[in-house]
């Protein structure tokens, strides 16, 4: 009787123990698993940085790993952010964790240029050609300023009436303090008429220096830009009371719905420009711009136009809005 309760109890203390060595041996397995995924994590960062050359403030996140559609590869997400900004783009990688490839699923059934609204928005070109052009925009962008001049007049000239250019507000907000303010000006001048928004436009990106001055506070820079928007509004004899009101209203929900809509397309940076649906980001050099829409054209039935021999000269960027005096740079 006392032999069965201490065989009883050995048994007892058999299952015990070795339930307590599985256990153990499942959390050291488990912790052996977290520190490979931590390793391979910072690997994948790494090589991310490195290949991108990505700027060492901004933020990369490598998420949860998931099974792919692609044999003998996983899924894993990786989130770039900065500020209050962050994307997310998805990776490959191989089971043996020796290979990642850049993964990108592109969906064939939907065009961008339907998801973008330009109902209202000043156009230069034919209205009804058969390829469009449409430029997420920024007025203080330096890079913004070099692919508007490479717009006008010279590309506008070779295309003529083949091509119709129509730009959205994506001012950057974060680095250009009077961005936003400018693009709420513009589109003040917008609502009366199509020619002074394209002035404004004009003079402001070849101007952008002049704007930002020396030492120049904020609120004179929303100044120079209000004045200007004066200037152009009655060069083209547009209701002052109308568009002062505007422009004291500041409403910049039209602006925001643009940047809203720029981000679901993807447009993290300015210029970035919809070729008939071809994504084009950054000042794009003229002979590359040219070939896209050459391309558009000829996929539209279109016969391009011949190439021109010689640039012609870019508008006279010490010249006022609409023949207004030149801009001062410093303080008012």
């Amino acid at each position: 009787m006392h032999l069965q309760r201490y065989s009883g109890l050995l048994r007892f203390r058999l299952l015990l123990i070795s339930t307590l060595l599985f256990s153990l041996g499942c959390s050291a397995q488990s912790d052996k698993s977290r520190d490979e995924t931590s390793a391979l994590n910072r690997r994948i960062e790494q090589k991310v940085r490195t290949t991108f050359s990505l700027p060492s403030d901004l933020g990369v996140t490598v998420g949860k790993r998931e099974p792919s559609e692609i044999p003998g590869y996983d899924k894993v997400p990786v989130t770039l952010s900065r500020g209050a900004k962050s994307s997310t783009h998805d990776f490959l990688v191989s089971k043996d964790n020796k290979t990642l490839i850049e993964w990108q699923k592109l969906d064939l059934s939907k065009d961008p240029m339907q998801a973008i609204d330009t109902s209202g928005r000043p156009h230069r070109g034919n209205k009804d050609a058969k390829v469009t052009i449409v430029n997420y925009d920024d007025f203080e962008c330096p890079f913004c300023s070099r692919m508007h001049q490479t717009l006008f007049p010279d590309l506008m000239k070779t295309y003529g009436n083949q091509v119709n250019i129509i730009y959205k507000d994506y001012p950057l907000v974060s680095i250009h303090p009077w961005a936003m303010h400018a693009a709420v000006d513009a589109n003040c001048l917008a609502e009366q008429s199509n020619d002074a928004y394209w002035d404004f436009a004009d003079y402001t990106h070849a101007n952008q220096k002049a704007i930002n001055g020396e030492k120049r506070e904020i609120k004179e820079e929303y100044a120079k830009l209000d004045q200007i928007t004066e200037d152009v509004g009655k060069k083209h004899n547009l209701d002052m009371a109308r568009v002062d009101a505007c422009v004291k209203k500041q409403d910049e929900s039209t602006v925001k719905a643009s940047m809203a809509e720029g981000d679901k397309l993807g447009v993290e940076a300015t210029p970035t420009m919809f070729i008939n649906g071809e994504r084009v980001a950054g000042a794009m050099p003229d002979p590359e711009l040219r070939a896209v829409i050459d391309r558009a054209l000829k996929d539209a039935g279109q016969t391009p136009p011949a190439t021109p021999t010689a640039a012609a000269a870019t508008p006279d960027s010490t010249a006022g809005p609409a023949g207004t005096a030149p801009a001062k740079s410093g303080k008012q």
